[in-house]
């Protein structure tokens, strides 16, 4: 398949765990490496060829559209209103987001990439025929700040199954993901979670993952800035997305 054309990067989260910075900035304008973790996410898919992103907004709304007001290209998804979580937040903006499959990026970690970039490798692997949603994983062993117990097993075809209550998995979701329209066909009403969606399409044997090539950091905290900004200056390149399992 081609680069989807289209993208979202969601940003409406109110960065609890990331008190007191996000007393009074929202974590999506947090830097990291001397720039903001959503001009991470935004260069990078537009190295890709990414034209139009859809951007949520909710938290300290009118200091992130103003940042954003000089970039071209950019929509903004307004939840003032209402937060509506990870899933109804995609929701109410599909119309922006147009009939065909698109990027979804979270807007709170880095990686740093390997020979190919990541949301290039999402697009190569990506078939609609097959797939409501291919997420992109990270070795929980090796990724850098996470501390967590995974979230999904992957089998030798890709598709996953998500972690157990008391079970360890190898994967962890990165904050990336190529979503087919298809995969909210039918969505729940108001504010939910994408992993009851991502549920439902394992269910169906429609959810897939893709194996990050290069290192995950899960900038989730204050404390893990620092420990992301010496693992940037010791590889010496970036590249972003997204946060642990929504």
């Amino acid at each position: 398949m081609t680069i989807p054309s289209r993208a979202m990067v969601l940003a409406a989260g109110l960065g609890v765990r990331m008190k007191p910075l996000t007393d009074r900035l929202p974590k999506p304008l947090i830097a990291v490496g001397g720039k903001a973790l959503i001009d991470h996410v935004l260069d990078r898919l537009a190295e890709v060829g990414v034209e139009r992103v859809v951007v949520n907004v909710h938290y300290l709304a009118d200091a992130l559209e103003r940042h954003l007001a000089g970039r071209a290209g950019i929509a903004i998804s307004d939840e003032r209103d209402r937060i509506l979580e990870t899933g109804g937040g995609v929701v109410r903006a599909l119309p922006l987001l147009g009939a065909a499959p698109f990027f979804l990026v979270n807007s709170d970690t880095i990686w740093i990439e390997g020979v190919k970039p990541n949301l290039a490798r999402l697009a190569d692997a990506f078939d609609p025929a097959r797939m409501d949603a291919l997420l992109l994983l990270a070795p929980s062993a090796t990724s850098v700040c996470y501390y967590g117990r995974g979230d999904y097993a992957m089998a030798p075809d890709g598709r996953l199954e998500r972690r157990g209550e008391r079970h360890v998995v190898p994967f962890v979701y990165a904050g990336a993901a190529i979503f087919s329209p298809a995969l909210f066909a039918d969505p729940p009403t108001g504010a939910f979670s994408l992993t009851r969606l991502f549920d439902r399409a394992e269910g169906r044997g429609r959810l897939y993952g893709l194996r990050l090539e290069g290192v995950w950091l899960h900038v989730g905290t204050p404390d893990a800035i620092a420990e992301a900004e010496t693992a940037l200056r010791g590889m010496g390149r970036l590249a972003v997305t997204a946060g642990s399992l929504p």
